[in-house]
């Protein structure tokens, strides 16, 4: 994907519209869905949002200093709604983005929001939940009646 460049963040303003759209019907829908990255809707660019309890776009979002520590989880997806992936992310993180005023962020992750949004940079990398998928059944229809661990 393409970095979003300070020019183009007030065009991008209709794509946030339509992603945080997206993650509350996806939500009412499924019941669950906290972000969404630009690629899921068809715009290559390096942005996500977060729809928890109000739009978050994330602009060039990078993660870095992972922790060594590893969380075992059940991964849903908005590109694949009944399907759930057995992987592991990092159990915290660190993620430099812009914000929609362009100034430059850190955020220090753990826990759920440290495994959202290392899923939602993955899309941006080209990467699906189903390519980390860990050991043997690690993928499971949401019918099975697995516990999501978040």
């Amino acid at each position: 994907c393409a970095p979003v460049q300070p020019d183009e963040v007030a065009d991008l303003q209709p794509a946030i519209d339509t992603m945080a759209a997206c993650i509350l019907a996806f939500r009412e829908k499924y019941g669950a869905g906290r972000a969404i990255a630009a690629p899921q809707i068809g715009l290559m660019k390096r942005m996500v949002v977060m729809n928890i309890d109000e739009p978050i776009p994330f602009f060039n979002p990078e993660l870095f200093d992972q922790s060594d520590e590893m969380m075992e989880l059940w991964d849903d997806c908005m590109s694949f709604p009944d399907l759930l992936v057995k992987l592991k992310r990092h159990q915290s993180c660190k993620m430099r983005f812009r914000d929609n005023h362009w100034q430059e962020q850190v955020w220090e992750l753990e826990g759920d929001l440290s495994e959202l949004l290392q899923h939602e940079v993955d899309h941006l990398d080209g990467i699906l939940a189903t390519m980390r998928a860990e050991g043997e059944r690690a993928l499971q229809w949401r019918s099975a009646g697995i516990a999501l661990s978040k």
